[in-house]
């Protein structure tokens, strides 16, 4: 081939379009270039053949050339939008962020019904479904799904599939909390301003005195004047108590709170029953109605329907949240359930001995009937025969409609997990909670307080980091809301959120918080974030933590989660073994020692540590040998005398 040849056939390629005839498919794969170029070097590869400058020129001709526009095809919103929000993924954090489904509901099988039965929960579900169509609302798909076993009971409330709520019982134990007793004053401590009654436990129940003297309503709850009679008792004040219950005397108390730790159970004389949409007060004549419901002209039609109860005198009553929209015929058959209960336990007082319970709480079913069951509960699916009859039967006294909710799930595969619900209990107690958006929350429970540290993990956001960190809070405080009821945790709680310097971020967090708050059973006080950049909290703590009653503490560690270092230990070895062979008389008889240790520590004695071994040996005229035995403890270790197997020492950890 000449040269000439040669020069014209490349003169030839270089006026040739770079694509040739399927130049059309030329932009996609240029784009495709200059976005994996963004990702990996946040630079083109084509900028090192070309110069900025002429990048336009070139551009604009290959479009002409390819019969585009000069300026080209307008970008895609999806795209810009991509490459706009793109972040480098934090590879030690576990991706969490799934796409949604929505959500169905769990099929459960029917089980066999009479014709009778059939038809009329046929026609319920005609019934309902007419309605939804005349007025349709927008529905929360709540169900109770109920694990009741031999030695345990567990209750959890989702929502659209999500665990919102979740109990548990152990059968074997005796329930305190709610359960009343006839006790016996032991002694007054004036100086802690409190009695101690012996209620029949080891460990005397505390009673103070703020919770002897009649005590008014909380702010939950607003006063209903009613008209009869008032009992006629003259008012005790702190200064009476000494007088009117001196140690020796009789006195009927309720468990309030339940023995934690080494503290025993705390009491009060302010009794209270509570029922379905009641609560009966056998020793206070206040009535009121809950402000959680909201609805001014609900709450005055409630109103007039506690001031029409027929309510004994020198008796009160609360109406409950569940109660809205109730008629009135619900709560005159309640009021009549809960005095029925009173007297029969008036009768127990009667006959029983002291240190005696004349009531117990009921158990953990039949609280969820009593707790749970409202009107937007779509069915609760219980595994057990023997609680579902016994469920329907309690339903069907206070709604024989609602009996139909209730469903018996009996097939091989657990309950738990045909609900999903069993994984998200591994999630939600692990001490690293993640949230969608790629940020996550640290649990640490100790013995004072609740640590709650929001961080925001993956989530690094866009170009507003001020939106971003308001985000992941937002988010963190509905997700601790939550925690605080699955894991029954009380006390005082301190939240630490990534911090915020606009005041409007911080107040929308706090009412978010505040919001999440409203839904739980137990009383909590929560503050605004302080200067400091933390949430302080308080919530009622009734019985030890959902944590505490399924975890021990690590018989290793006992409770700190940690053990001591190999090199930590090797150190402590080696003081004793210089104590031990400093006390022995120089004489020329071998002394030889024999270490016992965990096999990760004659590891690091072989390797390490050896030559300061040796050279103790040197200097104190001493044999030392090592072995290891796996069943030792990691802080662990013997020292015994190799001639007369007298052990001179150890440490047990």
């Amino acid at each position: 081939m000449s040269d000439r040849n040669f020069s014209r056939r490349r003169r030839g390629m270089r006026f040739r379009p770079s694509g040739g005839l399927g130049h059309s498919q030329q932009r996609p794969d240029r784009e495709a270039l200059q976005a994996r170029a963004e990702v990996i070097t946040d630079q083109s590869s084509q900028d090192k053949v070309y110069d900025h400058r002429h990048a336009t020129e070139i551009e604009r001709a290959e479009n002409l050339a390819a019969g585009l526009p000069a300026q080209g095809l307008p970008p895609a919103p999806v795209e810009a939008q991509d490459k706009r929000e793109f972040r480098q993924p934090n590879l030690q954090t576990p991706a969490v962020v799934q796409e949604e489904k929505q959500f169905e509901p769990v099929h459960v099988r029917e089980q066999p019904k009479g014709i009778v039965e059939t038809i009329r929960q046929a026609a319920s579900t005609l019934v309902k479904k007419v309605q939804r169509l005349i007025r349709p609302e927008k529905r929360v798909h709540k169900e109770v799904i109920i694990n009741a076993e031999t030695l345990e009971t567990r209750v959890a409330v989702t929502e659209e599939g999500k665990l919102e709520e979740f109990n548990i019982e152990r059968t074997t134990e005796e329930r305190l909390v709610g359960s009343i007793f006839k006790g016996k004053v032991r002694n007054l401590e004036d100086g802690l301003k409190a009695a101690f009654v012996d209620i029949g436990f080891e460990k005397n129940a505390f009673l103070h005195y703020w919770d002897i003297v009649p005590s008014n309503f909380d702010s939950g709850v607003e006063i209903v004047e009613r008209e009869g009679k008032r009992r006629d008792r003259p008012k005790i004040t702190q200064k009476d108590i000494p007088r009117v219950y001196p140690p020796g005397s009789d006195i009927i108390v309720q468990v309030t709170k339940g023995p934690i730790g080494t503290k025993g159970p705390r009491v009060t004389t302010n009794l209270v029953l509570p029922g379905r949409y009641l609560v009966l007060l056998p020793n206070s004549d206040q009535s009121g109605i809950s402000r959680k419901i909201e609805n001014q002209a609900e709450r005055q039609r409630l109103k007039k329907i506690l001031r029409e109860l027929s309510i004994p005198d020198g008796m009160g009553v609360i109406m409950r949240t569940v109660g809205e929209s109730q008629q009135k015929r619900y709560f005159v058959r309640d009021l009549a359930l809960l005095l029925e209960e009173w007297h029969d336990i008036q009768a127990r007082i009667k006959s029983q001995p002291p240190a005696s319970c004349v009531f117990q709480e009921p158990d953990l079913i039949e609280r969820t009937v009593r707790d749970f069951l409202t009107e937007d509960v779509e069915r609760i699916v219980v595994d057990s025969q023997k609680a579902y009859d016994r469920m329907r039967e309690m339903i069907s006294k206070i709604s024989k409609r609602s009996a139909g909710k209730v469903k018996l799930y009996a097939d091989a595969q657990p309950i738990f997990d045909r609900f999903n619900v069993t994984r998200q209990l591994e999630n939600a107690f692990s001490r690293q909670v993640h949230l969608k958006s790629g940020g996550y929350i640290v649990v640490d429970e100790t013995e004072a307080l609740v640590a709650i540290d929001v961080n925001t993990g993956r989530h690094k956001g866009g170009k507003d980091q001020e939106t971003s960190i308001l985000k992941v809070n937002l988010e963190a405080a509905e997700e601790i809301s939550r925690q605080l009821r699955l894991r029954n945790m009380g006390g005082l709680i301190v939240l630490d959120f990534i911090d915020m310097k606009s005041r409007r971020d911080q107040q929308s967090v706090y009412q978010r918080m505040k919001e999440g708050l409203r839904r739980d059973k137990a009383k909590t006080h929560v503050l605004p974030i302080s200067q400091l950049g933390l949430m302080e909290m308080t919530r009622q703590r009734h019985s030890e933590s959902v944590d505490s009653a399924v975890y021990d503490d690590c018989p290793y560690c006992k409770g700190r989660g940690k053990v001591k270092s190999a090199l930590t230990m090797s150190v402590e070895i080696q003081r004793k073994l210089s104590e031990i062979l400093k006390r022995r008389s120089r004489d020329e008889s071998d002394f030889q020692l024999r270490i016992v240790v965990h096999p990760t520590i004659l590891d690091r004695l072989r390797t390490e540590d050896e030559k300061h071994l040796i050279e103790m040996e040197k200097r104190y005229f001493g044999k030392l040998s090592f072995r290891a035995d796996p069943a030792l403890h990691a802080e662990q270790f013997k020292i015994v005398n190799v001639a007369n197997n007298e052990e001179l020492a150890s440490q047990n950890g």
